[in-house]
């Protein structure tokens, strides 16, 4: 909004209003990109693994795999694999 100064009355001058075409436009398109999103993730659009079943049957291994030694991971990482200096036992924590 502007103030038109030269006048003594200050009128108010308001930006030009957009059209109802142009907002059902706006929303239309807004609602099909987060639709279109939200398909894309949910893995429907784009199959995950293969079609053929030996294929298939291969990617699920190596995924299973993958999400096994993530646990290991995640254990080296935070040191949860090595012995605590905690305990009243002695432990030698390296290779023997």
């Amino acid at each position: 909004m502007t103030f038109n100064r030269s006048s003594s009355s200050r009128r108010v001058t308001s930006p030009p209003k957009r059209t109802i075409a142009a907002r059902i436009n706006q929303r239309l398109a807004i609602g099909l990109l987060c639709i279109a999103g939200c398909v894309s993730l949910a893995g429907c659009f784009v199959p995950i693994y293969s079609a053929r079943p030996e294929r298939r049957v291969q990617q699920l291994l190596y995924t299973s795999e993958d999400l096994r030694s993530m646990l290991d991971t995640w254990e080296r990482f935070w040191f949860l694999d090595s012995p605590s200096h905690m305990t009243p036992i002695r432990t030698h924590g390296g290779v023997l």
